[in-house]
Order: C-alpha cells, then structure tokens, then sequence
C-alpha cells in the first residue's frame, strides 16, 4: 500500500495510509482515546497534556488509516481506526523498533527479506464490529504485498497484568505457537515473564480461547507464533507477547479473500 494507493471502500469507510501532519494527529488522538481515557494506561505528562499518544517512532513509520467519510466531509474528527507500520529497510536508519524495548530481537536478522513490525492498533469504541477490521487487514495485506514483506510481527497485548488470570491462554500460545528458535525474539531478561504457567495436559483449550484476545486469535488463524516470554507493561496495564506471522499465510489465505470483497463492491456500486 503505498502513500498513493487507490482507497478501498466499504460502505461510509476509507481505508489509506496517512498523507500529512493532520492525519498523524488525528490517529494519534484516537490512539490516546483508546489506550489512555478507555483502558486505563498512564499518560507522560508531555502525551497527557496534548490529548495525543506520541513516541519517537511516530515520525517514521506508515500509518494505516480508517476513515469515515460521511464525518470528514462534515468537518469532524473522522479516523476510526488506525496501526502503526515500521519496515526492518526504514528502522535501520532511525532508532530501530518499537518492540525492542521489550523484547530481544537480534534473532530476527536470521529472517531473510524485508519485514514489518505492527503495533498502536485501535478501534473507535462505536466502530468496533467486523467492518473496520476488515478493512485494516486489507490495508495490512496491500501493504504487504507492496514492499515484498515476507513477516510481520509486533508487541500483542493481553489487559491486565495478573498473569495467573490468563494462564490458560498464555500456556497454550507457548505449548502451541511457539516460534521456530532460529527467529525468535526472547523477552529481555530484566523484564521477562515465564508463559509456561501450565503444564500441556493441564490446558482447558476452550478457556485458553475465551482468555485470548481478540486480535491474538485474530493472528492465530492466519499462523501467528509467538516469541520466548512475555513482558508486563505497567504503563499500559498489560501483558505483551511478541507475535510473528509469516505473510505468506496473510496473502495466500486472506488477502484474496479481501481483495475479492473490495472487487465485488467495487462492481455492484458499478452497476
């Protein structure tokens, strides 16, 4: 999806990456809405008193917007939905990643080709349903295709930090998509968190289901592995496990499944 991509749409909704300044600031408000006034994390005093969520990788990385045009064309606060999008071709020649903070990443240089890292994903809380999701993994899928993206990856959030409340969850992901060794990212060791809180036959597979986020579940259906030990975020009130996909999972099996919905609406709205 490059920044002249033709917008897809799907009802009153657009999805593109963001052009200018205003677009940057309009995901990042929707960003602190979401993160910091719906979910209770802990603002910087700079980030609390600008009603925006900010960092230092905001200037370089691509930002897939949903919009609602009916709001734009009125003047309103119109971005639904957003993700962040950092390529390893751009982190090399700034300060690097997003989730390297929390996890060591040196394994992933072993991964041949150009990979992305995802992260700041969100929703407006009165968009949350199918559509807006729909319309992200299709932006995320052109993306992909675009920049011969071979993975992705990105800090995955379970809320809350009582791990023992999820510890079906987080033992299933790692007796069952665990990474291959030679590219795992591994929590850092000052911060890492044992996912191995249950033994194999002890995990109730339908109650790790109903612990797991949707968005991981999301991942998992598309072949999502995840890294060596999860991290606490005590700002943003979560536990993080690093979260890989190849892409070839991603373009195989839902990319032409999308682009073929963005066609069908395209010719019905033609005839």
């Amino acid at each position: 999806m490059k920044k002249t991509m033709t917008n897809q749409t799907e009802t009153n909704l657009d999805i593109r990456l963001a052009r200018n300044a205003d677009d940057l600031e309009a995901a990042q408000r929707l960003r602190y809405r979401v993160f910091f006034d719906g979910m209770g994390a802990v603002p910087d005093p700079e980030v609390a008193a600008a009603k925006r969520d900010f960092d230092r990788f905001d200037d370089y990385c691509d930002h897939l917007l949903v919009i609602d045009k009916t709001k734009e064309a009125a003047g309103e606060e119109c971005v639904v939905g957003t993700y962040r999008l950092l390529r390893r071709s751009v982190a090399q020649r700034h300060e690097g990643f997003y989730s390297a903070d929390e996890f060591d990443l040196s394994r992933l240089e072993n991964y041949q080709g150009e990979i992305v890292e995802l992260g700041r994903s969100c929703v407006d809380p009165d968009y949350r349903g199918k559509a807006v999701m729909q319309l992200l993994w299709r932006g995320i899928a052109e993306y992909i295709t675009d920049y011969k993206i071979s993975l992705m990856f990105g800090c995955a959030s379970f809320p809350g930090t009582d791990t023992k409340a999820m510890a079906s969850a987080l033992s299933y992901l790692h007796h069952h998509h665990s990474a291959p060794d030679e590219w795992s990212p591994k929590a850092l060791d000052s911060r890492y968190v044992d996912l191995k809180l249950l033994k194999k036959k002890q995990i109730d597979s339908r109650q790790a289901l109903r612990e797991m986020p949707p968005l991981i579940k999301g991942y998992l259906r598309v072949g999502g592995v995840i890294g060596k030990g999860g991290v606490i975020d005590h700002q943003f009130n979560t536990v993080d496990v690093c979260l890989l996909v190849e892409t070839d999972n991603v373009t195989g099996r839902y990319q032409r499944h999308y682009l073929q919905d963005a066609a069908s609406m395209s010719n019905q709205a033609n005839t």
